[in-house]
């Protein structure tokens, strides 16, 4: 069982556009979409396709139309009932798979909410193998909350789940900080903001990830797996470092591809897979997500055809 924490859950809308974006003009859409959306529920949505058992916590209004959202893309959850409606996000993509996204920031949150959420989280992943906690925080909660999440989950037994963390900014520092999750899963540029060092650009992109990682790993995480869009993957933990390529990819949109990546990342873990096959499965996933229109959630059968070719890294 893999669990997912959502705490700004959001109704994504994609509009795809027949060219490229041109501020302060009118242009016709070619299409629009609807999608739940969220991080967690991005990576539920993609175990759940591929037969896993998962399931996402998020907070959710019984008179919110986010709901049916969810039904309709049957996606299991565990609804902790909590007043106001979930934001929506808009991202318009163009015929080259540029994509321009706006979020919305959400409900405002209170202490109780997020006390609420915490217990509803610590229930849920008593038995789990893993527990995701991903995405932005709405208003109101502290840049603490993961870490809140973090001890609570582990204070309720010897049998907690290992943890999972994708998210940025002061969120994602306070974790790597007072939390010791077991993965994290930044991107390249929210690498860098974390350590607060640039990338080495003498060395090729993969070491120099490598290289900031190490500053992290395995002192204060267990293991990052850096996600670097179409360049691949780097899996960063104690006993080595991997980098992966992505296969020939037409990119259609690249919002979800990173939650994709980690649910096939995950995918892979829970079924006793090598290092380099996590990377090389996180990494398929990842690619299928930026092939497909919207948020969608890929399956098995989206993934693309070629080699993702993974090779030890070293400094």
């Amino acid at each position: 069982m893999i669990v997912t924490l959502t705490a700004n859950p959001s109704l994504d809308r994609t509009v795809t556009l027949s060219d490229a974006l041109r501020v302060g003009e009118v242009q016709s859409a070619l299409s629009v979409r609807e999608d739940a959306g969220g991080k967690g529920i991005n990576v539920t949505r993609v175990l759940a396709g591929s037969g896993v058992a998962t399931r996402a916590v998020l907070p959710l209004d019984a008179d919110d139309p986010f709901a049916a959202v969810l039904r309709s893309a049957h996606v299991p959850v565990l609804a902790v009932p909590l007043p106001g409606t979930a934001r929506a996000n808009l991202t318009l993509t163009d015929s080259d798979g540029v994509t321009t996204k706006i979020n919305l920031p959400g409900v405002t949150r209170t202490a109780q909410d997020a006390a609420t959420l915490i217990d509803a989280t610590v229930r849920a992943s008593a038995d789990a193998d893993w527990l995701v906690l991903a995405g932005s925080l709405p208003p109101g909660l502290s840049e603490d909350f993961y870490v809140d999440v973090i001890t609570a989950v582990r204070a309720a037994g010897a049998s907690a789940p290992r943890i999972a963390v994708d998210t940025s900014g002061p969120a994602l520092r306070a974790v790597v900080e007072r939390g010791r999750p077991d993965l994290i899963k930044p991107n390249d540029e929210e690498l860098v903001e974390l350590a607060g060092v640039a990338l080495d650009a003498e060395l090729p992109l993969p070491e120099a990830v490598l290289a900031v990682a190490r500053q992290l790993v395995p002192t204060r995480v267990g293991a990052a797996f850096v996600t670097l869009g179409g360049d691949g993957a780097v899996l960063v933990d104690p006993d080595g470092a991997w980098f992966g390529t992505p296969p020939p990819t037409r990119v259609r949109s690249t919002v979800g591809a990173g939650d994709s990546s980690l649910a096939g990342f995950l995918l892979a873990d829970v079924a006793g897979a090598a290092p380099d096959e996590r990377v090389r499965s996180g990494i398929r996933y990842g690619s299928a997500a930026a092939a497909l229109p919207g948020t969608q959630a890929p399956t098995p059968t989206d993934l693309l055809p070629g080699d993702v070719p993974v090779r030890p890294l070293a400094l």
